[in-house]
């Protein structure tokens, strides 16, 4: 999720002058992290088998992973990745102990020989430790160990950001994920351990219960969580587009009835999202959403849950304008997760923006579908006063490094003024569908999104999202009115931005297409309003 400011509110080269911000100065780890090295690149990752035992006394971990996957190149060292104070204390291939050099939070694994192009393999990594705590879970993630109402253990992961290799080994770059998982957890009666995907088994073992879950689709890393509770379980089903969905709920005791209310939400967020964007993208793995100790996040086929039981955002309307206390925060905007972050997946941080630009998107849409589109405009335009202009939404490649929050409303403006652009409901649903049926299930780049954008849309939107995703500048429309002329121009803007504009002339439509230079308009009228539904900063000449 990831809303860093808001715990109650909050390709192309451009100058530094208009970006606005400064070169920050990464190191070799953030290389490491952030980049396909060579000990990345040669192996396809296929499968996880993560088996792990939680002990809530000691906030102590330990477990294995087996990585299978495919050479696609000669290769013989390979990158996995474990923070500390995790650690990774061994690394076995065809039950031969393999050597391990350490550099910071990568390890780099030595196998006995080199493998050829096409080979099939796989490695097992064991690992134990006490993760970092999470502080202020999900933006300082790690692990959360807090107690529910009763004084039972209630634990739960969270990584976004951070990074999964924050409490088990794995290749941690978003680039390549596995084509399915499993996740065992251990740990001890009466608790229940919930992961993703769907419950396979139970096993019990000397006052320890092990749960196995199967996840049949590709996940990414930062994806897959561990959360350990006194949880009770509900069911219900959803008719959808590609036939019947399991919902499951695990939630506390404590709060049973609550959920049962509020978790009602989830149909109406389906009926939504699937109208929009396209099938619910893990039928085989179904839809969960699991009790928390924090806020909430995107877990794939398993969204975790902590917005007690309220509309809104803790009870807060993002956007000031009402139409946020019409549905939970949390349940919707982390669902739409499982369309843009968990089906389509950015390859490299900087892109973040594709999972919540679009995802702070679907708020406005789920709002439009349920409650028409004059209320999910007064709610998109209202988010814009979270807004700062502070850095560009894309981030640096290659470091992991996220761009600026405002990926979150200003990409959802800018997505909502692209709409308008559009002037086609039907062609931009057929977009936003589009996008999840071309890039089912892969992980992408921003220059995909905009190429399949303006492709299907059949305008040329490079200096669009140039403007608004490199730089921290949004496009001033200057005007002065002398009776029914208007006089306008572009400031602010980069090269070549030439969005048109919709206005109203004594009510009257007329669209604009202002540029760099004055231009001259006669219009059908001398009332002129100006649409708010474009992200612009309207002004006035000389004031």
């Amino acid at each position: 999720m990831n809303i860093k400011s808001y715990s109650f509110l909050l390709v192309f080269c451009l100058p530094f002058s208009l970006l606005g911000q400064e070169e920050n100065q990464f190191t070799r780890q953030d290389s490491l992290r952030g980049s396909i090295t060579p000990e990345r690149a040669w192996w396809d990752l296929t499968y996880y088998d993560l088996d792990v035992s939680i002990s809530p006394d000691e906030r102590f971990i330990e477990g294995t992973n087996t990585v299978h996957y495919t050479a696609t190149a000669p290769g013989e060292v390979l990158q996995i990745d474990l923070q500390p104070p995790m650690q990774l204390s061994g690394a076995t291939q065809d039950g031969k102990s393999l050597d391990i050099r350490k550099e910071g939070n990568a390890h780099f694994i030595s196998l006995k020989k080199k493998q050829k192009a096409g080979e099939k393999a796989k490695i097992t990594l064991e690992f134990s430790g006490n993760p970092k705590v999470a502080v202020n879970a999900p933006w300082d993630g790690g692990f959360s160990w807090k107690q529910d109402g009763a004084g039972n253990p209630f634990i739960a992961t969270s990584c976004q950001g951070l990074g999964a290799s924050v409490w088990w080994p794995n290749k941690d770059h978003m680039y390549d994920e596995p084509d399915s998982m499993a996740i065992s957890l251990t740990v001890p009666e009466p608790l229940v351990g919930v992961a993703n995907g769907r419950l396979i088994s139970k096993q019990v073992n000397g006052g320890m219960e092990t749960y196995n879950w199967k996840v049949v689709n590709p996940i990414n890393n930062y994806g897959v969580n561990a959360n350990v509770a006194n949880y009770v379980n509900f069911k219900d089903t959803y008719q959808g587009e590609n036939g019947q969905l399991d919902l499951d709920y695990y939630v506390l005791p404590e709060n049973l009835d609550k959920a049962r209310e509020q978790f009602k939400q989830v149909p109406l967020m389906l009926d939504a999202f699937e109208h929009w964007f396209g099938p619910y993208p893990f039928y085989e793995d179904s839809f969960k959403l699991v009790e928390v100790p924090y806020l909430g996040m995107e877990h794939q086929s398993s969204v975790t849950y902590g917005n007690g039981y309220q509309n809104g955002y803790r009870g807060y309307d993002l956007s000031g304008s009402g139409w946020g206390l019409k549905f939970d925060f949390i349940i919707i905007h982390e669902a739409g997760h499982e369309w843009f972050a968990n089906n389509i997946t950015y390859k490299d941080a900087a892109d973040m923006w594709i999972h919540e630009g679009f995802t702070a998107y679907s708020e406005n849409l789920y709002l439009d579908y349920h409650f028409g589109s004059e209320a999910a405009a007064a709610y998109v335009i209202g988010t814009r006063a979270n807004i700062q202009n502070d850095k560009p939404i894309i981030g640096q490649y290659d470091v992991n490094q996220e761009g600026s929050g405002d990926m979150y409303y200003k990409g959802a403006n800018m997505l909502h003024t692209l709409r308008q652009l559009i002037e086609d409901d039907d062609l931009w649903r057929s977009i936003l569908r589009g996008l999840n049926e071309e890039f089912y299930h892969k992980t992408v780049t921003t220059a995909q999104i905009e190429n399949y954008i303006s492709k299907a849309s059949g305008k040329d939107l490079s200096a669009f999202f140039n403007q608004y995703l490199r730089t921290t500048s949004i496009p001033v429309l200057e005007y002065q009115q002398e009776g029914d002329e208007l006089k306008f121009r572009y400031t602010g803007v980069v090269e070549d931005f030439d969005m048109p504009v919709r206005i109203f002339a004594d009510g009257t439509e007329k669209w604009i297409f202002p540029d760099s230079q004055w231009k001259r308009e006669k219009l059908p009228g001398t009332a002129v309003q100006f649409d708010p539904n474009f992200y612009v900063d309207y002004r006035e000449a000389g004031k």
